[in-house]
């Protein structure tokens, strides 16, 4: 079992193997020659291609949605497809029509689209907002995907999917997608800021104190 969160020193970001853990996946040779073989593919060649000349050109200086845009004419993407959260609706027609500026075609297709009630989900009415299973819209990430993958997108962008619902998004995708942002109703879609307050304000949120009964929490590694 592979525990690289584990590891401090990270001697694989230096080709210092005596610096990595013992159960390192840089050691296992054949792990790491079946990864060489599917970079050696045409589509995954380009994209860790460009996608390695677009962090060098912008490091430390382009945005996410700058680099997207230049990886994407990297790449000589042309029509783009963009699954968005209705909750961003607006952040989303802005980022549309920066792409269609640099001249990408758009097809957008929103979370909602298909106006399914959430009761075919089988959910009920005090598991929803409203209170009312038969009226409330559920997400929609499947057809989200399919519609992208219908109109033959290059590649496609992901914006503020529900924690859940982007996992099917992922599943149902066909061609390459990148996340421009996940959502975080609380942090203005942010997830890492509670993360720097893990020991301090968030400790209680993300280490309570243990029932009586449940295993200790894993001791931390050096």
């Amino acid at each position: 079992m592979y525990t690289c969160v584990k590891c401090g020193r990270m001697g694989c970001s230096f080709q210092d193997l005596e610096k990595a853990l013992p159960q390192c996946p840089s050691r296992d040779e054949e792990l790491q020659a079946r990864a060489r073989r599917a970079y050696e593919e045409e589509e995954n060649h380009l994209i860790a291609q460009q996608s390695a000349c677009t962090e060098a050109e912008g490091y430390g200086r382009d945005t996410r949605l700058i680099e997207i845009l230049h990886f994407m004419k990297r790449c000589g993407y042309h029509r783009i497809g963009f699954a968005f959260c209705k909750g961003l609706a607006k952040e989303a027609q802005e980022v549309g029509r920066i792409l269609e500026y640099h001249g990408f075609e758009v097809v957008s297709v929103v979370c909602k689209n298909g106006a399914h009630p959430k009761a075919i989900l089988g959910i009920s009415d005090a598991e929803t907002l409203s209170g009312d299973a038969q009226h409330e819209v559920m997400c929609n990430p499947i057809a989200q995907a399919m519609a992208l993958n219908d109109a033959k997108t290059e590649f496609n962008l992901m914006l503020g999917l529900c924690v859940g619902h982007d996992t099917l998004f992922f599943k149902y995708i066909e061609s390459p997608v990148t996340v421009l942002a996940v959502k975080d109703r609380v942090t203005g879609h942010n997830p890492l800021a509670p993360i720097y307050c893990a020991n301090g304000y968030y400790k209680k949120k993300f280490y309570p104190a243990p029932q009586e009964g449940a295993p200790a929490p894993a001791a931390e590694s050096l």
